[in-house]
Parts: structure tokens; C-alpha cells; sequence
């Protein structure tokens, strides 16, 4: 991303969901480093997300060249989430890695009974570095009505990366660490924090 095209952030409907959501699912592709085609697989889960509730999304849009040389708007970052609820997936594998770690029924209700859950947070390798994550981030949390936000992002050697940076720098603290959910053999961190930001 060249200097003096600052990406701007908008929100993103989910009626409009059928013209952003391509362009997003390529942007969690390069930032996680899968392999292409992997959007394919995650396209139905996406668009399962957009009728939950409290469901937010935004975009980071930034002018760039496009192949006939003309400046044009391109989708570089993306970041949703929703409410969770007892009712969801990630909800009862965070219940299940709770109270395996010794958290009582009412310790485990604490902290998964209220919260919004930032399910996707990505920016494009050639936008990273730039603030993009962190306005994506204080805008989808701006706000919310939940009391805490809560997410799980991949474990990596001595938290060495910028998702790490950005949840460390923003005040995201251990919830649960070395968790494997159901079906995926690596080991992640489910972090969270107190709403509103400062």
C-alpha cells in the first residue's frame, strides 16, 4: 500500500453481504496464509454468520491502482462478529475448555453468558503495518451493548505476530491458553476484555 492512500473504514451490510463477502474471504486467505481454494469451504460458514445476532461487520477500503492503470476502491481489511450465545459452536467448545480447566458452572457462566465474539479480524499482507487492524478493530467494537469481547486467535512462539501485538496493545488478557478446539490439532488462545474501549 503506497503512502497517502490511508484506507478508509465502513461498515458493511449484511444485505450487501453477496458483493464484499469474495473479496473478503481472499483477504483471510493471504493474511492466514491458506491455501487457495480454502474460501470456498468457509463461504457457507460466513454467510451463516450474517443472520446471528448482533452481527457487525467492516471493511477497510483503500483507492489503489486497478489493471488498467485507474485508481479504484479495493476491500484491504475486514473485521465481524456477532452476540454469542449458548446456542453456537464456539460458545460450547469455550464452555467445554473452561471447565477443563477448573472454572466452577458459575465461573464458566461469567464469562460466556454475555459477550460479543470477534469472529474474524484480517488484513491484507500488503496493508498490514499501517493502523488498518487497529481502526477495523475500535470500530467494530464501538458501541457494542455486550460487557466483554472475546475472540481465539492461533498460538504462535512468544506471541510474535501483529494479531498478538494488536490484542496485547489494545488490553485483551488470557481467558484460555493452549485450548484445541473440536477438529483443528493446533493450539489457540481465547483472549478477551472489558467494554467499552478507552
Amino acid at each position: 500500500m503506497s503512502a497517502g492512500t490511508a484506507p478508509r473504514v465502513q461498515a458493511l451490510s449484511p444485505h450487501d453481504a453477496t458483493l464484499w463477502l469474495p473479496a473478503a474471504l481472499q483477504i483471510y486467505v493471504a493474511a492466514m496464509e491458506y491455501p487457495a481454494g480454502t474460501e470456498a469451504h468457509r463461504l457457507p460458514m460466513w454467510r451463516e454468520h450474517l443472520s446471528r445476532p448482533g452481527y457487525t461487520a467492516f471493511g477497510a477500503i483503500a483507492p489503489l491502482p486497478g489493471r488498467d492503470g485507474r485508481v479504484v476502491d479495493h476491500l484491504v481489511g475486514i473485521a465481524y462478529g456477532y452476540s454469542g450465545a449458548g446456542d453456537q459452536w464456539w460458545n460450547r467448545q469455550l464452555r467445554i475448555g473452561l471447565g477443563q480447566r477448573g472454572l466452577s458452572r458459575q465461573g464458566v457462566a461469567a464469562v460466556a453468558d454475555d459477550y460479543f465474539e470477534l469472529t474474524e479480524l484480517h488484513v491484507h499482507p500488503t496493508a498490514q503495518g499501517h493502523g488498518v487492524g487497529a481502526a477495523l478493530l475500535a470500530a467494530l467494537l464501538r458501541d457494542r451493548p455486550e460487557p466483554r469481547v472475546l475472540l481465539s486467535t492461533p498460538e504462535v512462539p512468544a506471541e510474535e505476530n501483529r494479531a498478538w501485538r494488536l490484542y496485547r496493545r489494545t488490553g485483551f488478557q488470557d481467558v484460555l491458553r493452549d485450548f484445541r478446539f473440536s477438529g483443528d490439532p493446533r493450539p489457540f488462545a481465547v483472549l478477551g476484555r472489558d467494554l467499552p474501549l478507552p
